[in-house]
């Protein structure tokens, strides 16, 4: 069986990606004058969100998927709109025009093989075994950062930048993770469809 290769336009604009794996109010009445009531109590302390330029934010460097099993991530950038995945198959691509693992925004994109012709099942065949509910931990840099999945399709690999917004870099934050999947046919580049797991983040980025 062949792998996987994922093709987009680049960070920027969102690609248009074909992934055919090769690899105010009313005042109050007034109250009792100041001689008549008591000190008011002072408000409890609350600890705020941090703003966007205070999170925690960073380059992937392995995932981990339900199950304990990890992987390397590289970066993986596009080439005349082709996303180059790592080779090796046990590697994992992470798209760089994409979102940051604890970004207040964008899709963190992660991009890798089903199998190889010449090292059998990739690391992301195990996507095909992750359920909703499950959590995916992102590693790097010292920070970690969890994300439960919401969601597992499967699109065909002409739909995957035009209708499943797998790379849309306007909405909340979350994890995009990405194989191949559905009927191999060699005449057509490939692999029919890709498997698109998404997930939320689970609180903030550590």
């Amino acid at each position: 069986m062949a792998g996987c290769s994922a093709k987009a336009d680049g960070a920027a604009p969102l690609p248009t990606t074909t992934v055919s794996f090769k690899f105010g109010g009313t005042p109050s009445p007034a109250g009792p004058t100041a001689s008549q009531s008591a000190p008011l109590p002072a408000p409890p302390d609350r600890t705020g969100t941090p703003a966007p330029s205070q999170r925690i934010r960073f380059v992937p460097q392995q995932v981990v998927l339900p199950g304990g099993a990890g992987a390397s991530v590289l970066p993986a950038t596009t080439v005349s709109g082709q996303l180059q995945v790592p080779v090796k198959a046990q590697r994992v691509g992470w798209w760089d025009g994409g979102a940051q693992a604890g970004d207040p925004f964008g899709s963190v994109v992660l991009a890798g093989h089903v199998d190889t012709k010449t090292e059998g099942l990739g690391f992301f065949a195990r996507l095909l075994d992750v359920r909703r509910g499950e959590v995916v931990v992102l590693k790097g840099f010292g920070h970690t950062a969890s994300y439960r999945v919401v969601s597992v399709v499967s699109v065909r690999r002409d739909a995957l930048a035009t209708r499943s917004g797998a790379f849309d870099q306007t909405t909340d934050h979350r994890l995009v993770l990405i194989t191949c999947t559905g009927a191999y046919d060699a005449s057509r580049g490939g692999y029919e469809d890709n498997l698109v797991v998404t997930a939320l983040p689970i609180g903030l980025a550590q």
